[in-house]
């Protein structure tokens, strides 16, 4: 399955923004979808997570409070609604799909989409 992330931008911090990411095919309820993101010059990390079929949820403790994770079955797009950025929120942020529960670990997740930049002004 391809999946697509949209919605980065440069905003300013204390702003909101909202990512989505969709598929080349529906998501199924054994489906997990995962945010995850890259800062420059670090490594990529866990943000958010959710099981399609149930929305179980999962976040890591740095976006707990600002970062919701969710889904439009209708459009079948899972969204991150990030509110209160800050600088340390800049980093390219990737969608990823796995069978399952939504986990934390990168190597948990077979496909990735090819990432959104979103870039916080101080």
């Amino acid at each position: 399955v391809q999946l697509q992330a949209s919605g980065g931008g440069l905003v300013q911090a204390g702003d909101s923004l909202k990512l989505s990411c969709t598929a080349s095919r529906r998501f199924f309820s054994s489906d997990a979808l995962g945010w995850f993101r890259q800062a420059p010059g670090k490594e990529r990390e866990f943000v958010a997570a959710i099981n399609w079929g149930d929305r179980r949820t999962s976040y890591a403790d740095s976006v707990k409070g600002r970062f919701t994770i969710d889904k439009d079955s209708t459009k079948n797009t899972v969204f991150l609604q990030m509110n209160s950025l800050t600088p340390e929120d800049t980093a390219i942020y990737y969608c990823a799909r796995r069978t399952g529960s939504p986990l934390r670990t990168i190597s948990d997740y077979q496909n990735w989409g090819q990432g959104t930049l979103v870039t916080v002004s101080s």
